[in-house]
């Protein structure tokens, strides 16, 4: 008889310090894949620019982190906390895709912010709307934007007691 193995369990931590070097190397490739759908272009260093990154180093409501499975970078998530809580960016490597890694490190990214969720997507990246439909860990509504891009929203938090 035979068993299926399951996906080995990724860790998710907050990038600090140096891991920020590996954070802008992950979001390199993560916008090489997402350029595809964005357009986004190099500039004359062969880079890819992210404007914002700078403000997940001291922005409060801004968070970054690093997902490893076994101890290896596995990917990076950038939320923006608040109402509602934002996926700003989620990447998986290739190599972990597929196998239930990019689900988990999602739902423990959910957990650690309860409370009303926002994550949407580019209207041609339809892998990502399907891996966000299923990754989700509560029932969501979903609207269609003017654009084409596709955004869930649901809640976390507790149902209130009046």
């Amino acid at each position: 008889m035979t068993t299926s193995a399951s996906p080995p369990a990724p860790t998710v931590t907050a990038a600090a310090g140096e891991e920020f070097a590996l954070l802008e190397r992950l979001l390199q490739l993560y916008l090489h894949d997402v350029s595809e759908h964005a357009g986004y272009d190099v500039d004359e260093a062969g880079s890819y620019r992210y404007a914002w990154l700078g403000a997940y180093r001291h922005d409060a409501d801004r968070h970054a982190f690093i997902l490893r499975v076994e101890g290896h970078p596995a990917g990076f998530a950038l939320v923006r906390a608040g109402e509602p809580t934002r996926m700003a960016e989620f990447f998986v490597l290739r190599k972990y895709r597929r196998g239930g890694v990019g689900t988990l490190a999602a739902r423990d990214l959910i957990a650690m912010f309860p409370g009303t969720w926002s994550i949407t997507q580019l209207a041609t990246n339809r892998d990502a709307t399907e891996f966000w439909r299923r990754a989700i860990p509560a029932s969501f509504d979903e609207c269609v934007h003017a654009d084409g891009g596709v955004e869930q929203t649901f809640s976390t938090a507790p149902p209130k007691h009046g």
